[in-house]
């Protein structure tokens, strides 16, 4: 059947069809006016995303690493030689190697430091910026006093030279330091586990070779760089590495031994059987790489990107000179001539709060030169993946996260060796004293350091790490999340750090300024600066 067209329908299916082409016009036009405003907001969508970018950082930081230990023990548990070693627990097995061998302890995983990720951030790299400019101003101001004062625009240096003073020999010293830790651990560790199910009094056995190794740390590892340090007169920087190192290998080889040492317990090997023990190649990438924590293998990461090496390098050389100036405009000008002046609480109260801006921008290079760009240099070079040196510490509401966040590499150590330990020794009993007993040998360790390097004994670290730090710990713990306790943890961090340049630089002047006459045990214990003023 045919239809025929209504009269009027053409004229009305042209006026839709123009109706249309008006609208598509009308939305091209107005598109065309509108695209400067929506590139503004474009710009500023790009703003709101970076700060998003920051917040969720931090909200999903906490979940993130919870939920990552949550996966993480699931696997472990579902394993079947987690499920042998529990039912041997719980019918009452309490072979020591068994206990060592349930312990999660810390797993490596490929992440960046967090300083990388928050430069990508705009506002975050400008900060860095500030802190550029406030070093060529430092740079400049030197020079312009040198000009005044000595009519002269060169720069010498001449703290620099001094302090690095003597540096083949600290080198020297390190190479024999390397080279033992590098072969005899490794070779005892060996002779040790291929023979102790094979010896007939395999406890006897380990005790005398424990005890021979023992020795050979305590003389090679431990009295050696004091006497290197204090025969050769090495000026303080020189020390710093030799007694530092020291530290280091001593810790890096104690992880060897003891990661090792329940593998070995454990294992159960066939008449014949040769035990399979750590590779050297292992070993030798442990003693440089990044972490104090042994493990056979690390996560790596796919190539080397070495401008970024020559980038951190290069950034330790200018936290270098800049810990030169601040030294040279903010202290040496004010604590050269104070032990010469009458001794009052007015004129310490002063210096101590004049000592707090210099010390904390010591603490903030001391952090950005080692833990973020030293370790971050050795951490590419060799491929290592997981750069977790430090966590937000910035952030603290309370000194009990930042005694965890601020040195991680030193916190693990400290975790899984000494806090541990001490917890599975004790039947994880006395939490309390393990937790002062991480305190104590940190504090111990730190004034040895620095009494070592300096050259005379005054305990303001000790006691502010084993008095203060553990009042703190208990008083700021983790239950205050305010940010008013962010910002108190940040007046106390202030006022610690310009307690310590303030009493360190008053004894080093003192101690040249008024010497010893008789090298008696009082006497060398005994701070100068508590009399010098008396005798000036």
């Amino acid at each position: 059947m045919s239809t025929e067209e209504c009269p009027g329908e053409p004229e009305v299916r042209e006026r839709k069809k123009q109706s249309k082409e008006n609208t598509t016009q009308r939305a091209v036009a107005n598109g065309s006016a509108d695209y400067g405003n929506d590139f503004d907001h474009l710009i500023i969508w790009r703003r709101r995303i970076e700060d998003m970018k920051v917040e969720l950082l931090d909200q999903f930081k906490g979940q993130l690493s919870e939920l990552l230990d949550k996966i993480i023990e699931e696997s472990i548990e579902s394993h079947p030689k987690y499920k042998q070693v529990t039912k041997s627990q719980e019918s009452g097995h309490r072979n020591r190697g068994e206990k060592f061998a349930t312990d999660k302890g810390k797993v490596f995983v490929n992440r960046r430091s967090m300083l990388d990720e928050l430069f990508e951030i705009h506002h975050i790299r400008t900060i860095y910026h500030m802190f550029i400019a406030l070093l060529i101003v430092f740079v400049v101001s030197t020079m312009a006093v040198e000009f005044i004062d000595e009519g002269r625009l060169i720069l010498e240096f001449d703290l620099l030279v001094y302090a690095f003073g003597r540096l083949p020999t600290a080198l020297t010293v390190w190479l024999c330091l390397f080279l033992y830790t590098l072969v005899i651990p490794y070779k005892a560790l060996n002779m040790w586990g291929n023979s102790y199910h094979s010896v007939r009094y395999p406890r006897l056995y380990s005790l005398v070779l424990g005890l021979v190794i023992a020795v050979c740390q305590a003389c090679v590892l431990g009295f050696y760089p004091i006497y290197a340090v204090i025969q050769y007169e090495l000026p303080p920087a020189s020390r710093f590495i030799v007694i530092l190192e020291q530290i280091r290998l001593v810790m890096k080889s104690h992880s060897f031994i003891r990661e090792n040492v329940p593998k070995v317990l454990n294992a159960k090997p066939k008449e014949g059987e040769v035990l399979q023990m750590p590779e050297f190649s292992s070993y030798l990438y442990f003693l440089f790489c990044p972490t104090l924590i042994y493990r056979d293998s690390y996560p790596r990461t796919p190539k080397i990107r070495w401008k970024y090496v020559a980038l951190n390098f290069a950034q330790v050389l200018g936290c270098l000179f800049y810990c030169y100036f601040i030294l040279v405009r903010l202290c040496i000008p004010v604590f050269t001539n104070m032990s010469k002046q009458p001794f009052s609480i007015k004129m310490l109260i002063l210096s101590i709060f004049n000592a707090t801006l210099p010390g904390t921008f010591l603490l903030l290079l001391f952090f950005f030169a080692f833990l973020h760009c030293w370790l971050n240099a050795f951490a590419e070079m060799l491929r290592f993946g997981d750069r977790m040196f430090y966590k937000d510490w910035w952030n603290s509401t309370s000194f009990a996260n930042y005694y965890r966040t601020w040195n991680v590499v030193v916190h693990d150590w400290l975790y899984c060796y000494t806090y541990s330990d001490f917890l599975r020794i004790s039947g994880k009993r006395f939490r309390v004293a393990a937790m002062l007993s991480v305190f104590i040998l940190s504090a111990v360790v730190h004034e040895y350091v620095l009494t070592l390097c300096l050259g005379y004994f005054y305990p303001v670290l000790f006691c502010l790490f084993a008095i203060f730090g553990v009042l703190f710990n208990f008083v700021f713990n983790d239950n205050r999340t305010s940010p008013a306790c962010n910002i108190m943890m940040w007046v106390f961090l202030f006022i610690g750090q310009g307690i310590q340049v303030c009493l360190y630089c008053q004894e080093w002047y003192a101690q040249i300024h008024c010497p010893i006459r008789e090298r008696t045990f009082w006497e060398l214990v005994t701070p100068r600066s508590w009399s010098c003023r008396l005798e000036a």
